[in-house]
């Protein structure tokens, strides 16, 4: 009787089997086992690059059978869907160690424990360690200003170089990517990462796969989940210390004495996770116990800090467990979803410093993202500093601290209510508020060459948008004061806006906590900025509106301010005293252009 080999699912992965054909040290005819069939199969229709690989072997075996001259055959029953969901817990590997024993044949393996279960029932058995592969071909295409190599099916290979903040995207090819090209890489770059000690494969979900090799970064994505096999691998491009920086005194104070809850903000490519890394090994050398959370782990981190990824695939879980372990400080990276700033935000109430690692183009962007997910009032309390990076440099930094004020642009006293101050740590002044406003927590800015304040603009935008909801799209909004607004209207909307008994009218005042005077409107006349609309005649200074107008009455604002009402004289002109205040703001307003005459 001839020997007989059956190979397991791992010795197929690994690709062991066709190497050993190709050098002739087969020892007996192939028998695949239908459930290592099904399995791989399995998981190349869930995007596994496994499975991928495991098939690709099963091909290249068939073909070095009729090369070589020796026999190849399957045997055995499909699995059942029960044994295909316990293929984790070792179900289809015991099937396997059956049929070997069954036929006498030898197991050929390349998972320890499989080996060690089929010795311990008297099993023939070979395992086959992994062959450690020192290098892999991702790494031709880096050099020392490379940050990320992308390579697609179908497309000329390309890389971004340069500094951080002033990368440019080159291409690195000649000729374009060949599918066989593309699954080369992959199963290449899957075999270091699973022999090598700095090797892991991070994430691996349907035609996706996210590997962590050294201080690279590896994703590989597939049909169905990208129309084309693709590779994009990024790598630091330089590792620096928080020296380097030229950080401010106030900074490195505030980073030392009150900082713990941090949060780097910048756009894609201008050296967050840099930063992060620089920061999390000064608090290292401060003599705190530094951990970070991952998804994947990417930092570029000492050996003495603990890089944690998602357990159990929950960020929530790696968060629980982190409190048990007590560190001083956490680095958590790309925090996005809300899901992650509940965790962050839970994790600095128990007192663990935070530092967070987000997306933003712009500083109070950072903490825009709060907005929704945590109480207005314990903003400060989970985030008190924003340092956003801009070209691998610090732009700009914020401190937030909670206060009880009137918010800018409110008068009264009563209006006083808790607000989060954003101001710049450089020169100490305010730059935004954060404060309740009806049902809505906002972010506004403190801006004091604006037209109308924030408030206004607020208050504004909230009565636009009532009235776009009850069809009144083209109604003027003018501020009398900080606290009264005047609302022109077609004449036929007001009984609409006002409503039965000033319910509408009574109900939009406490939303906005503003009073609303209605007026109609029944025209708008804007005067020449050329000068053709005003000019000075003798002690006057006269408006010309035209003879049309004659006997109706105006109103006559600067802006969005009002002036003055008058009533237009028989030859269509407004007529006011030279010497007054307001004749002066009637010729400002008219050289500025914004001088403007309403019926």
């Amino acid at each position: 009787m001839t020997d007989e080999i059956v190979p397991d699912t791992s010795i197929l992965i690994d690709g062991k089997l066709s190497g050993l054909a190709e050098d002739g040290e087969l020892d007996g005819a192939v028998v695949i086992p239908e459930f290592v069939v099904d399995e791989l199969e399995n998981q190349a229709n869930r995007g596994l690059e496994v499975g991928y690989a495991g098939i690709e072997e099963i091909k290249r075996i068939r073909e070095l059978a009729e090369e070589k001259g020796f026999d190849l055959s399957f045997t055995g029953r499909r699995p059942t869907q029960e044994e295909i969901d316990l293929a984790s817990s070792g179900r289809i590997d015991a099937l396997i160690r059956d049929i070997a024993e069954e036929r006498d044949a030898t197991l050929y393996t390349g998972d320890i424990v499989q080996g060690k279960m089929a010795e311990a029932k008297g099993i023939e058995v070979r395992v086959f360690e992994k062959e450690r592969v020192e290098r892999f071909p991702l790494e031709d295409y880096f050099d020392e200003e490379t940050m990320s190599v992308h390579l697609k099916q179908g497309s000329v290979p390309k890389a971004k170089r340069g500094l951080p903040g002033e990368f440019g995207l080159e291409d690195i090819g000649d000729e374009e990517m060949t599918r066989d090209d593309i699954e080369r890489i992959i199963q290449d770059t899957i075999e270091t990462a699973e022999t090598s000690d700095e090797g892991l494969i991070e994430l691996e979900k349907e035609g996706a796969t996210v590997i962590q090799l050294g201080r690279y970064r590896i994703a590989i994505s597939r049909p169905p989940f990208s129309e084309a096999p693709e590779v994009t691998a990024v790598r630091p491009v330089a590792k620096v210390g928080l020296e380097d920086y030229d950080l401010s005194d106030k900074l490195l104070n505030r980073l030392e004495e009150t900082a713990e809850g941090i949060l780097i903000s910048g756009a894609p490519g201008h050296g967050k996770s840099t930063f992060a890394q620089a920061l999390v090994e000064y608090y290292e050398d401060q003599g705190n116990i530094m951990k970070t959370m991952e998804k994947p782990r990417d930092l570029d981190v000492g050996p003495d800090i603990t890089q944690y990824a998602a357990l159990e695939d929950e960020m929530e879980n790696t968060g629980d467990f982190l409190l048990l372990v007590r560190p001083d400080y956490t680095v958590y990276d790309e925090v996005r979803k809300t899901s992650d700033f509940e965790v962050y935000s839970d994790m600095r109430m128990a007192g663990v410093g935070m530092i967070g690692v987000v997306h933003a183009s712009e500083a109070v962007d950072a903490v825009q993202r709060l907005i929704g997910r945590v109480e207005m009032g314990m903003i400060p309390q989970i985030v008190d500093t924003v340092i956003h990076i801009e070209n691998a440099s610090v732009a700009k930094v914020y401190k937030l601290e909670l206060t009880v004020k009137v918010p800018e642009g409110m008068t009264e006293a009563d209006l006083a209510r808790p607000v989060v101050l954003i101001s710049d740590l450089g020169t100490g002044e305010p730059e935004y508020e954060i404060y309740t406003y009806g049902e809505e927590t906002v972010v506004l800015p403190i801006d004091g060459d604006r037209e109308i304040s924030g408030t206004q603009k607020l208050a504004q935008d909230q009565l636009e948008h009532v009235l776009q909801a009850r069809g009144i799209d083209d109604a003027r909004i003018e501020f009398i004061s900080d606290d009264h607004i005047r609302l022109l209207v077609d004449e036929e909307e007001i009984p609409h806006i006002i409503g039965h008994g000033g319910e509408n009218i009574d109900q939009l005042e406490e939303e906005l906590g503003l009073s609303i005077t209605v007026e109609p409107r029944t025209g708008t006349l804007k005067s020449e900025v050329s000068g053709y609309g005003v000019e000075e005649r003798g002690n006057s200074v006269i408006i010309s509106v035209g003879e049309d107008m004659s006997g109706k009455e105006v109103d006559v604002y600067d802006g969005d301010e009002f002036l003055l009402t008058a009533t237009v004289g028989k030859t269509g002109e407004v007529s006011v005293t030279k010497q007054s205040d307001l004749a002066s703001r009637i010729l400002g307003a008219s050289e500025s252009g914004k001088l403007e005459v309403r019926v």
